[in-house]
């Protein structure tokens, strides 16, 4: 139990110069108010910025309602596993799922409730859990831990229920100091709030954040962080514990008034966010950085897969010595469109189009622009001549959003049309289907695999991303799991089944063996997916995981999804499964209790008549994904789409392309 008493305030970093030295041209050229405190907590070491300055939260003054929810619970006030049912007056605007997905009655546990408040940055939620732990009581435990700054003053878009109407006036639902949010986060990683292992379930809290857009924007794709974000129109905030060889890195920054309230992933806090971030992560870590994922590593090749700042220079470079320019975007990820202009230069160099940034092409490109330039230089008689305006066509597929698009047929999985079909890239949570697909071929040779009972590990609970929201010791058949991997799109889920049925796709004596650990059969289910792959001709398909995380390596082409599909729809168990749009389970707790679940299918094409399938799937690598099938007129097609630009353009781009398709065939 939390003894506020024999708890000790951490003590502020030691000043690093060279790590100062880096950051405050950054703060110093932001146009707002910012508040820093950064401590390496393996040396102590560290920055701040106006750390003792309170400022609003926005919504990382959830960190601080979790961590009270926590001392009630281990207090005996509350339980985790204790119901909130959920009525249609407490449901609030803003980020989260539950007001848009989830009808009254639905019944939460206070644990899930915390992990959507954690996860969506639910407002609702959050909510829910201020009523079960009272709303004053986060503000008087900060303060009995010597944080009077980390206040919540009212629910979340609940003014009318502040407890300090100045404070809510001046900063909003919650405030903090950098030094203060800091103080938390290293309490957290030593296991000092209340225990060791509740530490730990708060970690997976944490890390469970879907926001990347901030401090994990620039770190490498294998460094973990366990964070909490907040936005409001002027202020933008993040804190989290960034992973690292020798000991977490646990940052706070804090924005307010900022010049710049765009809601794009330009904005200038979120760019900065992620800039400070990175430049700790390789100040104190510099040998931690591999060659997909290093923002440093001058020596390295860079190619697809490759990401950071110095990818965002050699786009700014091509952008600036390629005629015409390739109007890269400056995203600092080494996707298709960077490969095709590297070609392109290695081309006019004289060097081998590999599309690769090798040491021939460093030398022939010359020194990369690290910074934005601006050209005085007067325009071309070309340029300055008035342009012949170009037609608009009316036939051709429509304009649509994605990199790539691939039509077939679904019955045969025949490619009927495509752009850029064959070209792999990443392809998010469109992976379960491959998944999917595994577990249903064991099931058609022994159906009763689908009664199997799979026990979560926790490894499989702490994974990442979208969730099934089952945790480790928990138990759920086989086939409702799939279920559960399909429509809310689990990642958790993927794991599972990934550790469940891997070492089925061994020999007899392996499989058999008791000593296999849920690694070594994860990896054998992995493995099972790449050798599926290629049984089934997906040429251009590779993965890394079970899941659709973005990880080196791992992508599939549109053209490959399509054949995939093709095979998903013509099996038994799979069918329903892409079809349904809701899913009540009753998952079996350690205790031999058991708690519900509601699954709801991610596809809103689903919602129209005719599409019946079949996967989602969305990362910042990615972009918005879909595969979908249709039938209209008694053609059905599967139409997949990767890298649009939004979770609504995925749907229209692949509804015009269904259209599209429908005419074509019927002109022949």
């Amino acid at each position: 139990m939390l003894d506020c008493d024999a708890i000790d305030l951490p003590s502020p970093p030691t000043t690093d110069r060279q790590l100062a030295e880096l950051i405050q041209p950054l703060i110093d050229a932001h146009e707002g108010q910012i508040g820093v405190a950064i401590k390496h907590l393996g040396s102590g070491k560290g920055f701040e910025y106006r750390s003792d300055q309170p400022m609003p939260t926005a919504s990382l003054i959830k960190m601080a309602v979790m961590v009270t929810a926590y001392h009630q619970i281990d207090a005996g006030k509350l339980a985790r596993t204790q119901t909130i049912p959920l009525k249609e007056t407490d449901k609030v605007p803003g980020s989260g799922i539950l007001t848009q997905h989830f009808s009254e009655g639905t019944e939460l546990s206070l644990r899930d409730a915390i992990r959507l408040m954690m996860a969506y940055s639910d407002n609702t939620a959050t909510n829910l859990v201020v009523d079960q732990i009272g709303l004053p009581s986060t503000a008087l435990l900060m303060k009995t831990l010597q944080l009077p700054n980390t206040q919540l003053h009212s629910k979340v878009y609940r003014r009318d229920t502040s407890i300090d109407l100045q404070r809510s006036k001046q900063f909003g639902l919650g405030s903090t100091t950098a030094a203060e949010t800091i103080a938390i986060l290293e309490w957290i990683d030593r296991g000092e709030i209340i225990s060791r292992e509740v530490c730990d379930e708060m970690m997976g809290h944490l890390y469970s954040n879907q926001d990347a857009s901030k401090l994990a924007r620039s770190l490498p794709a294998n460094v973990r962080i366990a964070h909490k974000s907040g936005d409001v129109n002027a202020s933008r905030t993040d804190a989290g514990l960034i992973d690292g060889p020798e000991g977490r890195i646990a940052i706070c920054i804090l924005t307010d008034e900022n010049a710049d309230r765009s809601w794009s992933d330009d904005n200038a806090a979120l760019k900065l966010m992620g800039e400070v971030a990175a430049i700790t992560y390789r100040h104190y870590y510099p040998k931690a950085l591999d060659a997909v994922s290093s923002i440093n590593e001058e020596n390295k090749d860079l190619r697809i897969g490759s990401g950071g700042l110095r990818v965002e220079s050699l786009q700014r470079t091509l952008n600036a010595k390629l005629t015409p320019s390739p109007q890269l975007d400056i995203d600092g990820d080494f996707g298709p469109a960077t490969e095709q202009a590297i070609m392109r230069f290695q081309e006019s160099a004289g060097i081998t189009a590999t599309g690769i940034f090798d040491d021939a092409t460093k030398t022939a490109l010359g020194t990369l622009i690290t910074t934005e330039v601006a050209t005085t230089a007067p325009p071309t008689d070309e340029e300055a001549a008035p342009k012949e305006k170009s037609k608009e066509t009316f036939d051709g597929p429509p304009i649509v959003s994605c990199k790539a698009w691939a039509i077939a047929d679904a019955q045969s999985g025949e490619l009927l049309f495509d752009h850029q079909g064959n070209q792999r890239l990443d392809n998010a949570s469109t992976t379960k289907l491959m998944t999917a697909w595994l577990v249903a071929k064991l099931a058609e040779t022994d159906p009763t695999i689908l009664d199997e009972t799979i026990t979560f590990s926790k490894q499989a609970d702490e994974t990442t991303g979208s969730t099934a929201a089952i945790r480790a010791g928990e138990r759920v058949r086989a086939g409702d799991l799939l279920y559960g991997l399909l429509l809310p799109s689990g990642n958790d889920a993927s794991v599972a089944l990934a550790e469940h049925f891997g070492n089925r796709f061994v020999s007899q004596a392996i499989a058999a063996d008791e000593t296999t650990s849920a690694v070594d059969s994860y990896n054998l289910f992995v493995k099972a997916m790449n050798d599926e792959a290629k049984a089934l001709g997906l040429e251009q398909t590779a993965f890394a995981n079970p899941h659709g995380l973005t990880a080196k390596g791992h992508g599939a082409s549109a053209a490959d999804l399509c054949r995939l599909a093709a095979k998903v729809l013509q099996n038994p168990t799979l069918v329903p499964i892409v079809s349904t749009q809701r899913y009540d389970y009753k998952i079996q707790t350690p205790d031999g209790g058991t708690r519900n679940v509601v699954w709801r299918n991610t596809n809103q094409l689903l919602d129209i008549e005719g599409y019946d399938g079949l996967k989602t799937g969305t990362t910042n690598a990615a972009g918005a994904c879909l595969v979908a099938s249709g039938n209209h007129d008694g053609k059905r097609l599967i139409v997949v789409v990767l890298g649009s630009s939004g979770s609504d353009a995925r749907y229209a781009d692949s509804r015009n392309l269904f259209r599209w398709a429908w005419q074509e065939i019927g002109k022949r």
